[in-house]
């Protein structure tokens, strides 16, 4: 069984809006995470830094865990 991937060209309008809304949203939630990470103090992040850095690989829970749950 084999599908054919879809190239940009073949998405329809609506389909390529919600991409670059969705990978908007993924920068900007990210950007807000790593920019309260790199100003908060050690003490209170809960767990170390580091840590939390390569969660946010992890799109789009990592970030969304440290901002519900990493913070103090």
């Amino acid at each position: 069984m084999s599908t054919a991937k879809k190239r940009w060209s073949d998405l329809s309008p609506t389909a390529r809006k919600a991409i670059i809304a969705g990978g908007a949203a993924e920068l900007v939630l990210t950007s807000m995470a790593l920019r309260d990470l790199s100003r908060r103090d050690g003490s209170s992040v809960r767990g170390p830094k580091p840590i939390w850095v390569l969660s946010f690989v992890v799109q789009p829970f990592g970030p969304l865990a440290y901002l519900g749950f990493g913070r103090r």
